[in-house]
């Protein structure tokens, strides 16, 4: 799998960032979704990767820095006909990779806390991440669950 810094001007890529907007619109509620849209995915503390087997798009993700230490991961996103191939695994992997890179310390993510990102929750549980308070802007709300781990 080749992952690649993206612009998002791929329309492949903005149909499966879209996918991921509408999937949250189908379990959460407006108040309760955080995830970037396109405008926020190009922002300069955002960098946005998609993944590739060949010239198929099989995911995306991307990493926002919360601070000189602290990174939060956006937008992990595995397009539905490569699900269950660990695709979210080499995505995250390389995440947290440049995440140490840079010299963050810190990694944290919100999600869902409803039963579709319980595959989702389980793959962070894989990788080492806890659960943790609300960080950044974020608010206890309990559509949301919050994630963190020490890298």
């Amino acid at each position: 799998m080749r992952m690649q810094v993206d612009d998002l001007s791929d329309e492949r890529v903005q149909a499966l960032i879209m996918n991921h907007l509408e999937s949250m619109a189908l379990h959460s509620p407006p108040e309760s979704r955080h995830a970037l849209h396109f405008d926020g995915l190009r922002q300069p503390d955002v960098t946005f990767w998609s993944a590739w087997e060949g010239e198929e798009l099989v995911g995306c993700g991307a990493l926002k820095e919360l601070g000189a230490a602290h990174g939060e991961i956006k937008s992990m996103k595995t397009d539905p006909r490569h699900v269950r191939k660990g695709v979210a695994r080499q995505v995250l992997a390389h995440i947290i990779d440049v995440a140490k890179e840079r010299g963050y310390t810190r990694l944290s993510l919100e999600t869902g806390s409803m039963a579709a990102f319980a595959p989702a929750r389980r793959l962070y549980e894989s990788f080492g991440f806890t659960y943790c308070e609300p960080f950044a802007h974020y608010k206890h709300d309990p559509n949301s669950m919050f994630m963190t781990k020490e890298l």
